[in-house]
């Protein structure tokens, strides 16, 4: 089956009018300014976008209408990222207009696959939570929720990656260069944004506003919405972006007085809080931006609800009844006391009213149980850029530091960890717990992290509120994750079970009776090597790199930490290397390890990670040994558009994060959507993709996050696990005496002396199993006709883990929105 000949699935949505030639054309002139006979490909681009938006725009205006007609109860979903990829093919898609438009384009003589891929990656991401985000804002769309998305417009997002001679290279991504054709800029929705100053004397502590803050810097924040449209064109939301502007872009005195740079001072100070993603964080400076990055986007995005509350019903009394806010993750944590600023010292609420309607409005899901990563901010930098909410934060504490003595029976121990102040050491504000305590629902985002954050990271305070916590285990469209991105095996699957699972995913189960049919194993092998053939092609073109469709592609792609144990596979790596070598008489599977992630500017041992991985492929594909048996790639600058070719691709999925410290993920369900079997431990998702996939079709290896808990706990020394494995012994030695670094013995020494002296990743106590793991895999491999009727069934059951079931959990059981919830 030829995949890029595969008709577009979707008959066109009601009431979606066609897109012509003409249409695009009539863009290219009256829009973009171009004659078609100059038109670069570019231009063809944002006029064929333009075309597209039109068509959208009326469903995103009915959509806007009805729910203001029916004064529906409305979903706010607040994230720092938004990693929403490439648009077009999505939009169209989901639309229904997707061979229109290749027809157009092919009768104006203009390649469609050419400008799809000129489109940029929005900047807005780094990793699973910005996609997650993504998903969800698709899947609210598609499952009829009214929803506004709210995040920051940055300018160069997270950074553009590069490898210099193996090592990792931040530049600057500039998605916006050329504008951004899909965004509709709000100029007059724009929010002045305080920081600084200090808090005008009054009664803080009563029931009626008394403080008024008096900021000493303000800067504008202006909206950029982004229609983000359903399947089907069934509902059209929007996805609204926040820019940093200065008051004043310019000091004239100071410029007219030959001060050219001083005078932009204030406006770059402004700008910098919307450039960049995630800026580093090792000094004060950093934390400084991020700070005000989390309160700029928070502040706005309330007074944004609060104004469009008041603007439909008039009042705020009803807000918990109309208004939804789900913070993603604990970026968003300073929107509490933002909240109860706007409500107390803004619109005249009393306290009590405004904290009761506060954790009635807000829901929270965390997405980690790493201590490090439930953001802690210094005193004194909250008092000094924020001082009204540091006196807000304060009274919250009060409260809640009462209502836990109540409920422990005066145990100290809790109240103090339930504490929103940290007093160890540097005094901190623990925003985790602020966005705990001032939401009624507390979600994680799979049954195994669910269970450990009422154990680890928020034990006490569960033990203070036991009913808040719920789980809402994650999702990701099939829209785009399988539809869109292998067109091939959703053609195969039309044919052998219809058409029903495009709108219900669960229906994709009735594959699983095909997986012993010769004739159906074989087209899904020929999907499987189409997919694999054009990624090949990609990092050819992409890197000069040969790559063999025949053998197994072995994939890991997700950011860079050490729990995600990149480590522990290029290890594994070396040690087959060495085997393959000493054992050159044994029948071993062919294999292309794939490995592709950013790690952290600040986050050096990531970062070496990356130099090792780049190393060992430079010394392995060298190799005329092993040639034919083992290649090692590692693919620069992964983001969406990457993944959308190298998920289809994989056989072997890589998800080998030390138990208890992966939240979920979501590439696992990707790569098992598309046809990959998982090696992986028993972490996150993995748990519940087993269950329903079937643990004889996964492969588990490993310590649970029990064993890993009680290794920590007892200290025990890691150098047992490489004393009896000679295997991973050999592996270490090789990559600390310089095989892989040309001699240099000090590059990777402290990288390996780490695994023998602490090992927290357990990267030492999980390799004999993992590598044992792999000899299964190589197994089971070699027996093509049973490899492929497990990866069928890895597809076929992989309805569960859709955002759309997802998005009904949290409307349901959280937001109280959405279709079956009356508006009255």
């Amino acid at each position: 089956m030829n995949i890029e000949s595969t008709p577009h699935l979707l008959r066109p949505a009601e009431k979606t009018r066609p897109v012509t030639a003409s249409d695009i054309v009539a863009k290219l002139k009256y829009e973009v300014g171009k004659d078609p006979s100059v038109a670069t490909e570019l231009d063809w681009l944002h006029a064929t976008i333009l075309a597209v938006r039109d068509r959208i725009i009326d469903a995103w205006m009915d959509s806007t209408y009805g729910a203001w007609r029916s004064s529906a109860k409305r979903v706010y979903y607040l994230s720092l990222e938004f990693l929403i990829g490439r648009l077009m093919r999505d939009a169209m898609s989901n639309i229904g207009v997707l061979d229109d438009v290749k027809e157009a384009l092919t009768e104006l003589g203009v390649d469609f696959g050419v400008i799809a891929a000129l489109e940029p990656d929005a900047a807005l991401g780094n990793g699973g939570l910005g996609r997650l985000a993504a998903c969800f804002m698709e899947s609210m769309a598609t499952v009829g929720i009214p929803a506004h998305g709210y995040g920051i417009r940055y300018a160069n997002g997270m950074f553009r990656q590069e490898i210099a001679d193996g090592w990792q290279a931040e530049l600057p991504e500039t998605w916006l260069i050329h504008g951004n054709p899909w965004e509709f800029e709000r100029a007059e929705r724009a929010y002045e944004i305080g920081f600084g100053g200090h808090v005008e004397e009054g009664d803080c502590t009563g029931d009626e506003p008394g403080c008024v803050w008096k900021p000493g810097e303000r800067v504008d924040a202006v909206a950029y919405d982004n229609p983000i449209v359903g399947w089907r064109a069934a509902r059209v939301n929007t996805l609204r972006l926040w820019q940093a502007r200065p008051i004043d872009p310019i000091r004239l005195d100071a410029f007219n007085a030959g001060d050219h740079v001083g005078a932009l001072e204030e406006s770059n100070r402004a700008e910098a809080i919307s450039r960049v993603l995630y800026p580093a964080d090792s000094h004060m400076a950093g934390k400084e931006l991020r700070l005000r990055q989390e309160y700029f986007f928070s502040s706005a995005s309330l007074q944004d609800i609060l104004f469009r509350h008041l603007r439909h019903f008039g009042t705020l009394d009803n807000l918990a009844d109309k208004v939804a806010v789900q913070l993603n993750d604990t970026h968003p944590a300073i929107a509490i006391a933002e909240m109860m600023r706007l409500l107390c010292d803004v619109h005249g609420h009393g306290w009590e009213m405004a904290w009761t309607t506060t954790r009635a409005v807000f829901s929270y899901t965390n997405h980690t149980l790493l201590p490090e990563a439930l953001e802690t901010w210094p005193v004194p930098l909250m008092e000094r850029m924020l001082p009204r909410h540091m006196q807000i934060i304060y009274r919250i504490n009060a409260g809640v530091l009462t209502e836990a003595r109540l409920r422990s029976g005066g145990n100290e121990d809790r109240v103090r960890a339930v504490s929103l102040i940290d007093e160890n050491g540097e005094r901190r504000v623990r925003m985790g717990q602020l966005a705990f305590v001032g939401s009624h629902s507390i979600n994680g985002v799979s049954a195994l992290h669910t269970e450990l954050m009422k154990q680890t990271v928020f034990s006490d305070l569960h033990a203070v509120y036991p009913d808040r916590i719920n789980n809402k285990t994650n999702g990701v469209t099939p829209r785009r994750w399988l539809f869109q991105c292998n067109p091939g095996l959703v053609g195969l699957a039309r044919e052998a079970i219809g058409d029903a699972f495009l709108d219900d995913i669960s229906r994709l189960d009735a594959l699983s009776a095909h997986a012993g049919d010769r004739a159906f194993l074989d087209m899904f092998a020929a999907v499987k090597r189409g997919n694999k053939v054009r990624l090949a092609k990609r990092l050819k073109d992409q890197m000069g790199v040969t790559l063999d469709p025949d053998a197994m592609f072995d994939i890991q792609i997700k950011r860079i930490h050490e729990y995600k144990r990149q480590l522990l596979n290029i290890v594994e790596t070396v040690a087959l290397y060495d085997q393959m070598r000493s054992h050159p008489e044994k029948d071993w599977a062919p294999r292309v390890k794939i490995f592709a992630g950013k790690a952290a500017p600040s986050y050096w041992t990531a970062k070496v990670i990356i130099k090792l991985i780049n190393d060992v492929a430079r010394v392995i594909n060298a190799d005329p040994t092993v040639r034919s048996r083992l290649k090692v790639v590692f693919v620069p600058n992964y983001n969406v558009s990457a993944a959308e070719v190298m998920m289809p691709a994989a056989d072997l999925s890589e998800q080998i994060s030390t138990a208890g410290m992966e939240a979920s993920g979501t590439g696992n369900m990707k790569f098992a959507l598309n046809g990959a079997l998982t090696i992986g431990t028993l972490d996150g998702a993995n748990v519940e993709m087993r269950e329903h996939v079937g643990a004889e079709n996964f492969f588990i290896f490993g310590m649970t996050a029990e064993e890993v808990d009680n290794v920590r706990r007892e200290r025990q020394s890691p150098r047992h696990a490489i004393d009896v494995s000679p295997e991973l012994r050999q592996a270490l030695e090789a990559i600390r005496s310089g095989v892989f670094s040309r001699g240099d013995t000090r590059r990777y020494a402290d990288l390996v002396q780490n695994i023998y002296d602490h090992d927290w990743f357990m990267v030492a106590r999980d390799f004999d199993a993992y590598a044992d793991k792999q000899r299964e895999v190589d197994a089971v491999w070699r027996d093509r006709d049973r490899w492929n009727a497990m990866a069928i069934h890895n597809t076929a059951r992989m309805g569960f883990f859709s955002s759309d079931r997802a998005i009904r959990e949290y409307a349901n059981d959280i937001w109280k929105a959405g279709p079956g919830f009356e508006a009255g």
